[in-house]
């Protein structure tokens, strides 16, 4: 075989070194979800390499294997060429030539074609690598028997994804356009919703509006709904401990303006009591099947720790839901680019994450209030204040029991915080 024979042999056999490693790139970053609309809007190609995704393992082996004769074989073929031409000093040239191409044209060049256009690429690449996957099935039967003894006796790598993933590639698609900012937190709410127990949510005790059932007037009631906005109340025997159920206000007003009479004991509706270990998801259930709306959080000694309610629950899907009698609550008021005031009921993690800043540390606590508190480690009193990363947070109002409101103001070094 002449010398120019065998450049061309070894021409084609560092193509197709290109073509496995652009076919193994493609084939790892391709986007399955965007392959499978394809596929189900009537793209038989799609459908295709859709199929060769599905037994990724399979097809993995086939292009290993298609490289590795590719690789042997050419390096051999340049050996020989270069020590026609070279003699003894051929092997040496053969090798540093071979890795500098191999390197070039058949790793770098087209695996970064391949990250950029996956799909595209893999549905042209899918007919051939069929043809290959037929005609390696021995080599391929061989070395996923092996496998399978590997993963037998040391456990098999789940190639499923986690909530974290899943959330960092809504992240991506976010950043990248592919979605939109309402959709990429639909999906994320939703992906975070069955880890949120009722006591993140719930309206805590002391901002419980509820009525004693032994000691109201009509009017004390009209006003509470007028005020407050509440279609539901508790209500209460001797102690906000000791609920005995839901007033509600449209009951409430019929029985009062065609019945002319109100005994509101007799309209009262059942209460369900729940845990703050409880699953949202499952307190979502719990009020499909029952048929309420509210439900009231028990501590472990069985006194009234606050109450959650449909709307809650649902908030933590959509977002805040407003009513035509709503006061929409601004949580985060931007004083300057550096400084805000932030309400302290506003869940911290929430508030960390508003301003882009990543926690340390977890807390058993929900609100700012309480994380402030346990930062000064006391109540503190207007004026108070810590710094803490690069904030310097200042209490602007708070009472005998808990902080209102705080002034955040990111140190001049870093402010390179997020404004969202």
């Amino acid at each position: 075989m002449s010398n120019s024979d065998l450049l061309i042999i070894i021409s084609i056999l560092v193509l197709c070194y290109s073509f496995f490693s652009a076919s193994e790139t493609a084939f790892s970053s391709l986007n399955k979800i965007k392959l499978k609309a394809l596929a189900n809007a009537g793209n038989q190609r799609a459908e295709s390499t859709y199929e060769l995704t599905e037994d990724f393992s399979k097809l993995l082996t086939t292009i290993l294997i298609g490289n590795t004769i590719v690789n042997v074989v050419s390096a051999s073929l340049a050996t020989v060429l270069f020590t026609n031409l070279l003699g003894n000093n051929g092997v040496s040239v053969s090798s540093i030539v071979m890795t500098l191409v191999i390197m070039i044209i058949g790793e770098i060049f087209p695996k970064n074609i391949a990250k950029y256009m996956p799909e595209r690429l893999a549905m042209s690449f899918t007919p051939f690598l069929r043809f290959l996957m037929f005609i390696f099935t021995p080599l391929t039967f061989i070395f996923r028997f092996v496998e399978k003894v590997f993963e037998k006796h040391f456990g098999n790598v789940s190639d499923s994804y986690s909530t974290d993933e899943i959330i960092t590639m809504v992240e991506e698609a976010n950043e990248d356009g592919d979605i939109e900012d309402h959709e990429a937190d639909l999906i994320t709410n939703a992906l975070e919703f069955n880890d949120l127990d009722v006591g993140e949510i719930l309206t805590p005790r002391i901002d419980v509006i509820s009525i004693d059932i032994d000691d109201y007037t009509i009017e004390e009631i009209e006003l509470k709904y007028r005020d407050s906005g509440f279609s539901r109340l508790p209500v209460y025997k001797e102690s906000i401990d000791n609920i005995i159920g839901v007033l509600i206000e449209k009951d409430f007003y019929y029985h009062l303006f065609y019945e002319k009479s109100i005994d509101i004991k007799g309209i009262l509706k059942d209460v369900i009591f729940t845990s703050p270990q409880v699953k949202i998801s499952s307190l979502l259930k719990q009020f499909q099947t029952s048929k309420t709306h509210m439900a009231i959080v028990v501590d472990e000694y069985g006194g009234t720790e606050g109450i959650i309610t449909m709307e809650d629950i649902l908030e933590e899907l959509v977002g805040e839901i407003y009513d035509e009698h709503d006061e929409v609550i601004e949580y985060y008021k931007k004083l300057d680019d550096n400084t805000y005031l932030v309400k302290a009921d506003v869940d911290y993690e929430d508030m960390f994450e508003h301003f882009g800043i990543e926690l340390d540390e977890e807390y058993e606590f929900n609100t700012t209030s309480a994380w402030v508190i346990d930062m000064l480690d006391k109540i503190p009193v207007k004026g108070d204040s810590f710094d803490f990363k690069n904030m310097h947070i200042e209490v602007t109002n708070a009472d005998s029991k808990k902080v209102n409101e705080i002034k955040i103001t990111f140190k001049k070094e870093k402010e390179d915080h997020k404004d969202r």
